[in-house]
């Protein structure tokens, strides 16, 4: 029976159902959209997409961008509707019961930092495919140190930039050639608001330059308990070039990076102080920050008359620095000229030479023809600092010994602390319930604790591959949906659309490979010998197929030279319908990559993987690594928790090196990973790959969660530059 419409008055509605009127509702709501808490609880996740299945996903799961086409009263409507108040009064219940949670890890393990919590100054942050102000490994890497931070409660907050365009949309043309597209972000779409200093009123702060002053504005948002500062040049009173020094993410030249960095760093400080936040440690992620350490030591000396030499040593004692770049190349280096255009008013308050600062950048301080080098000054001015995988320590201390030549390399002060990923960011819905039923209770709350993935064990084989296969269905459609969708855009046929629809089998060993497409990372490995590949695609008992999905920096031409082999392979018959390349790799294609793929493969060039995470986040839902024994892999693999791909020897012809790992790859993925995937019992189960899948969670998923990764920062790096005790290094 149709109900006729409720005529709406111009008097107050009436209450919803739930007791609250549609404007309580909404603002419920919105409070939720509004603290990235949601990006991580699966049920909230849940509820906004059940408002409007369609926007959701067309709005890159926005909520904000979502409830923005809803008045309350619709809200109200649709709630009524669907009967999702009692879920929205939960989640909302919920957001508030987390931020006003007392007995924290941290507040047990690190109370010293209540007072004067961690700044962790970071270039990028990937928080949620909503939030585009990351490129890749080092923003998700980001995203989930601050997020596990909230978790554990430790008081932190976060300084990076705010980037209107973000980092590019790839999209493939006819030829397969990547090409770039820039995208306005619409700032109102964000969870975001101005950050107000203690008059109450939004902050902008100013940095002095030779040529004329840079000003920046202030953004905040809110990562659960971790608030996120943003630092954004689009403001009336820069140069209309200064208004467009953050609207890309390394975009723009070599004084376009050291401006960015400039207000990364010096700004960063400055918008610290205006907050009137006091910070007990710096921990600068990566390089990119590093002029935070001097802006440190100029308000030392001007609030407490402190020398420069006192200051530093002050500073430096509180600093932390993890270095992500095992290539020399990939350091940032800048000349005399930008250093002095955009340092020079600072390093006069500093009261020291243009010589001096130099110095402080270069691995030879008197030597007038080498660049500064912000990983130089961040080793110079922390006495905490640490790679990011045992491996990547050992290649770390090597690169930088000459910093220290009176001591062994071994006793290089370069530690590590490897990587680790926050487990509700990247575990599947539907893993998780499985965990929570085989799991103890609360099970979530401890996933750095090696005793609560044992329980995997106990988990009936059955349900474990069912499940694994569930989620296998889903990313075949998902990339079944995406590779379509790239077809109607570039104007394909409509017999291409239609094999795209079809293409991928659910029946046939998935592999992934999902990265940034640098040559080192050798995406191409695999196609070292093509109808070799071929036969084990078209094996008829045995097969296999391949999803590929990655962007080449837009200066990479080689790079770009490989997606555009990888992509035209769907024009070989041999491969046609078992290669996919998903364009617009980001957080989102990562989840359902990880979350689907029987395998995981990572090929780099040993030893130049820092640490890698993706292979992390996919033992999280039980798929396989298959990778060279390079960064995190190399303290991971045990001989029966994935597989290996040589045994990370290399010879010093890198051309050799590929053609044995080629060879290794080929000879792993006939000889162990295609057998056991294929050897089924009586009732089609893979007893063995199972079992694999089980030692991989239990052994791995807690030595490489982001709580384990943050609880040892806070042990090991920021309890003691807090608490200024000695300066040894305890990382190793």
């Amino acid at each position: 029976m149709t109900q006729t419409p409720t005529m709406v008055s111009d008097a107050s509605p009436p209450p919803a159902p739930s007791g609250l009127s549609p404007e309580a509702l909404f603002e419920k709501c919105n409070a939720l959209a509004r603290n990235l808490w949601w990006s991580w609880q699966p049920e909230v996740i849940n509820l906004f997409r059940d408002l409007d299945p369609i926007r959701w996903r067309q709005l890159d799961h926005n909520p904000i961008a979502l409830l923005s086409e809803f008045t309350p009263e619709r809200l109200e409507m649709r709630a009524s509707e669907l009967v999702l108040f009692s879920r929205i009064n939960h989640a909302y219940r919920r957001l508030k019961e987390y931020m006003t949670e007392a007995g924290t890890w941290a507040r047990t393990h690190a109370g010293v930092l209540g007072s004067r919590p961690v700044a962790y100054f970071s270039l990028e942050f990937g928080v949620h495919e909503s939030v585009p102000i990351y490129s890749g490994g080092l923003g998700v890497l980001s995203g989930d140190h601050i997020k596990s931070a909230s978790g554990l409660g430790v008081p932190l907050v976060a300084i990076g930039l705010f980037y209107d365009q973000g980092y590019f949309k790839q999209h493939l043309d006819m030829d397969g050639y990547q090409r770039e597209e820039y995208l306005d972000t619409k700032v109102e779409n964000l969870p975001m608001e101005p950050a107000r200093g203690r008059d109450g009123k939004p902050i902008t702060i100013t940095i002095a330059t030779r040529n004329r002053p840079l000003q920046a504005k202030v953004w905040l948002m809110r990562v659960g308990r971790v608030n996120l500062y943003l630092l954004d040049c689009d403001v009336k009173e820069n140069s209309p070039e200064d208004r467009e020094l953050t609207a890309r993410l390394y975009g723009g030249d070599t004084r376009t990076r050291i401006r960015q960095e400039l207000v990364a760093g010096v700004g960063g400080v400055r918008a610290l102080a205006a907050l009137g936040i006091v910070p007990g440690v710096f921990h600068l992620n990566e390089g990119h920050s590093a002029f935070a350490t001097l802006e440190a030591i100029r308000e030392r000396m001007k609030n407490d008359g402190m020398s420069f030499d006192d200051a530093l040593r002050e500073v430096a004692g509180r600093t932390v620095f993890t270095t992500h770049t095992p290539v020399p190349a990939g350091h940032d280096r800048f000349d005399g000229g930008l250093i002095e255009e955009h340092l020079g008013p600072l390093r006069d308050e500093l009261g020291i030479s243009f010589e001096q600062l130099m110095g402080l950048g270069r691995v030879e301080p008197q030597n007038a023809q080498e660049p500064f080098c912000m990983t130089v000054l961040a080793l110079k001015l922390s006495r905490r600092a640490n790679a990011v995988s045992s491996l990547h320590g050992h290649v770390s201390r090597r690169m930088w010994a000459h910093l220290w030549p009176w001591r062994v390399e071994e006793e290089i002060p370069i530690g590590h602390i490897t990587n680790g990923v926050h487990v509700k960011s990247w575990l599947a819905w539907q893993m998780q319930q499985l965990y929570d039923r085989e799991f103890p209770i609360n099970w979530i709350r401890r996933t750095g604790e090696p005793e609560v993935w044992q329980a995997i064990h106990g988990t009936d084989p059955g349900e474990l591959w069912e499940t694994h296969n569930s989620l296998k269905n889903l990313l075949l459609a998902f990339v079944r949906r995406r590779v379509s969708r790239q077809c109607r855009r570039r104007g394909e046929s409509d017999e291409d659309v239609e094999a795209a629809r079809n293409m991928l089998d659910p029946n046939v060993l998935t592999i992934g490979f999902g990265r940034r497409f640098a040559t080192y990372k050798r995406a191409d490995l695999i196609l070292a010998d093509m109808d070799r590949l071929a036969r084990m695609v078209n094996h008829p008992q045995r097969p296999l197929q391949i999803i590929f999905a990655g962007k080449a920096h837009p200066a990479d031409e080689p790079g770009k030279q490989l997606i555009k082999r990888i992509a035209n392979l769907r024009h070989d018959p041999r491969f046609a319908g078992r290669i996919a390349f998903v364009e617009d790799y980001e957080i989102n294609v990562c989840r359902h990559l990880v979350q689907g793929v029987d395998v995981w493969l990572n090929n780099p060039r040993r030893p130049q993987e820092a640490s890698g995470t993706s292979g992390q986040k996919a033992v999280l839902n039980g798929a396989l690594n298959l990778s060279i024994l390079d960064g995190w892999w190399a303290e991971a693999y045990d001989g029966s928790n994935g597989f290996a791909i040589g045994d990370g020897a290399r010879h010093v012809d890198q051309a050799v090196t590929d053609a044995r790992d080629g060879e290794n790859l080929y000879r792993t993925l006939e000889e162990e990973v295609i057998p056991l995937y294929y050897d089924r019992d009586i009732d089609g189960l893979p007893q063995h790959w199972i079992k694999r899948m089980m030692n991989s969670i239990s052994s791995l998923a807690w030595r490489f969660s982001a709580d384990r990764m943050v609880a040892d920062y806070v042990r090991n790096g920021y309890l003691p530059a807090a608490g200024g005790l000695s300066c040894q290094m305890d990382f190793r």
